[in-house]
């Protein structure tokens, strides 16, 4: 049996009845194949699936175009690699921690938790750190940046 939730965003009292009309006909109906359950909340502010979308393409057209310095040495590295470094210069402060075996760990920073307007931030730097590096933006990035910019 396949799962499927459903989310109608509520802003006004005026929308409220409808919205109660339609969750009890389908509440009606799902209670057929067994228990239903509804949820009330608030709406969330994390990062958008558009916002995401976005940052992939930008981390790999910088990581294909710069070297990043690790252990104190130019090299080519990884999108993840560059979305680690751009995601802890988002925050004033670095939590630091030392590895099992030596060396140093960063801790704290992960996209998955951020808001918004954090991940809109983020983005924003990597466009900063692009204009500064020369970094040419891809098809692709162009293409889900002209998405994000309709969506703002």
């Amino acid at each position: 049996m396949s799962s499927k939730e459903l989310t109608y965003q509520i802003a006004t009292l005026r929308d409220l009845g409808g919205v109660i009309q339609m969750a009890a006909r389908m509440a009606g109906r799902g209670l057929e194949a067994g228990p239903v359950e509804l949820v009330l909340r608030r709406p969330t502010e994390i990062r958008s699936l558009s916002q995401n979308r976005k940052l992939w393409p930008m981390l790999s057209d910088v990581a294909e175009q710069q070297q990043l310095v690790i252990d104190g040495v130019p090299e080519w590295a990884a999108p993840e690699d560059w979305k680690e470094v751009f995601t802890h210069s988002l925050r004033k402060h670095q939590r630091m921690a030392k590895g099992i075996d030596g060396g140093v760990v960063l801790l704290g920073a992960r996209t998955s938790r951020m808001k918004k307007k954090e991940f809109s931030d983020l983005i924003e730097l990597i466009y900063a750190y692009g204009a500064a590096n020369d970094v040419q933006w891809s098809e692709k990035a162009l293409a889900v940046f002209d998405t994000y910019r309709e969506a703002a």
